[in-house]
């Protein structure tokens, strides 16, 4: 039996697009009160005007990389609604020059401060008022990078990706006799914004044979409404036409 999410707070950090943004659509249509956060203004109000024809949500503006920040904002939730009961940590970035013949040590450094750094402190944030609720699901957004490093996405990002496995472990080591459970969520290709920032984005068809942001969303409320009682620790999400297995071929050999 699904558990209702009606009267619950989710804070959804990248919440203005891609997978935070179709995360936050389906909880807010399941009638969750969503905090979106992320360090784009525009972004954030064009996002928010999406979900308030939905539902419930409000917009923060917020760079993760920021820990004094990021712990005023989880303050701000608590103070106005009470509680926290669900943090999705999807802001994300990437280097455009990754790999190591061309990333630079402040390319690095930004993606170390938003992918890693960054979920860590809002996972620290949040962590105190869960624990005072005995109860609060994390889900954090990695990759299928997390598990399988590529040429493709670069060192930074592959090792911040698979970082977030390692932390999410700890989550659910730590914090499981408080009721707090957490989820690595591992995407493969995802249709979204991000992938403008390869070296060479993919083409409008080869994305649409990619896993969609609104299937990530479906996700993200299979995850919700899971009852307290079960963690799901890993969920490995991928396109059935997985580029990573066909190796670039485009097109079925024929035989």
């Amino acid at each position: 039996m699904s558990t209702s999410l009606k009267g619950q707070v989710a804070w959804i950090t990248g919440g203005g697009s891609g997978i935070g943004l179709a995360g936050a659509m389906v909880l807010v249509k399941a009638g969750a009160h969503v905090v979106i956060s992320g360090r784009n203004a525009a972004t954030n109000a064009t996002a928010l005007a999406q979900l308030q024809s939905l539902g419930s949500a409000e917009a923060v503006l917020l760079d993760v990389a920021d820990k004094h920040a990021v712990k005023a904002t989880a303050q701000g939730i608590v103070a106005k609604h009470g509680r926290i009961d669900m943090l999705i940590t999807s802001a994300g970035t990437n280097a455009t020059h990754r790999n190591f013949d061309v990333v630079t040590p402040e390319a690095w450094d930004d993606v170390v401060a938003i992918n890693l750094s960054g979920l860590f402190y809002c996972v620290h944030a949040v962590l105190p008022t869960m624990r005072q609720q005995q109860g609060g699901l994390i889900i954090n957004v990695s990759s299928w990078a997390g598990l399988y490093a590529s040429k493709l996405t670069g060192p930074a990002y592959n090792a911040t990706k698979r970082a977030v496995l390692a932390l999410t472990e700890s989550i659910n080591m730590e914090e499981c006799l408080h009721g707090i459970r957490a989820t690595s969520l591992l995407p493969g290709e995802v249709a979204t914004p991000i992938l403008d920032k390869r070296p060479v984005p993919p083409s409008a068809q080869q994305r649409e044979r990619m896993v969609q942001a609104e299937d990530m969303g479906q996700a993200i409320l299979f995850l919700a409404q899971m009852p307290a009682r079960t963690c799901i620790n890993e969920l490995i999400i991928s396109p059935t036409f997985n580029r990573f297995y066909t190796g670039g071929l485009e097109t079925p050999v024929k035989p």
